[in-house]
């Protein structure tokens, strides 16, 4: 259902958040978890509704690659935040990534609300609720209220989180984390069918590198970043296969899915 994009195109939307490589491989690993799924569970179509984008990253970009699955199941965004400079960033990002010819014709809605749990300015049905670096802003009874919350809206909730699991990222990061069992209790909790859940992101290379603005312009253009990068696009492709220990000690991210709604999915 989603098409597989390479690092290389994925790059212009990190760099219009001000992010570089580390985010593009980022982009590339959710969306092989989320393709996987996808053909497991046969989905034909999105339930009707825009994709709401449930909450904005804390420090990584502004899950552009959220807006892009929008423009890709032909679906408006709307994107939601308590934060209103997490806002201001995320709709100044998806001007840049416009402005270098991406996202094109997207209709996007930025929504500030009063609390992310409840969500109560929202009273329209959403096709797919998605976030990334989200949950660990909540105590565990707030990410109950916000996962359950989301399933009320959506018909697909789908959420990705730092992995706890990984003492080095979380460290870099500076960022809370979930547990992978704390992912699987939301998910389980949640009502529908076809969960799923495990580990993505784990670049070859460790977490903190920064480059500057500069490196991460050139990078678009570069043959030797080309190559790179096309490395790590069959890295990216690798990831399922590395031991399941090793996943889990070493993914900056966990990740749980479910069918909340009408996804009219192809079994049953």
């Amino acid at each position: 259902m989603l098409a597989r994009r390479s690092i290389r195109t994925l790059y212009p939307l990190a760099l219009a958040e001000g992010e570089g490589v580390g985010t593009a491989y980022e982009y590339a690993a959710k969306r092989q978890v989320l393709r996987r799924w996808f053909q497991q569970i046969g989905l034909k179509s999105i339930p009707p509704g825009p994709l709401l984008v449930a909450g904005l990253p804390e420090i990584y970009g502004s899950s552009l690659d959220y807006c892009l699955l929008a423009r890709e199941i032909d679906r408006p965004v709307l994107i939601v935040d308590e934060d209103p400079a997490l806002l201001s960033k995320g709709e100044q990002a998806i001007q840049q990534a416009q402005a270098a010819g991406q996202l094109g014709g997207l209709p996007a809605r930025f929504v500030r609300v009063a609390d992310l749990t409840a969500m109560t300015e929202i009273n329209e049905p959403a096709g797919w609720a998605i976030c990334n670096e989200v949950l660990q802003r909540f105590d565990p009874a707030g990410r109950q209220d916000y996962a359950q919350r989301l399933a009320e809206i959506a018909g697909l909730v789908t959420l990705f989180a730092p992995n706890g699991s990984n003492q080095a990222h979380v460290t870099s990061s500076g960022l809370a984390a979930l547990a992978p069992a704390e992912m699987r209790e939301l998910i389980t909790a949640l009502p529908g069918k076809h969960p799923a859940g495990g580990f993505c992101d784990l670049p070859p290379f460790p977490p903190g590198i920064t480059r500057s603005a500069e490196q991460r312009t050139q990078a678009q253009t570069g043959r030797r970043e080309a190559l790179v990068m096309w490395g790590l696009d069959q890295y990216v492709r690798g990831e399922r296969w590395f031991p399941a220990g090793w996943q889990q000690r070493q993914a900056h991210i966990v990740y749980g899915f479910k069918v909340t709604g009408d996804g009219r999915p192809e079994t049953s």
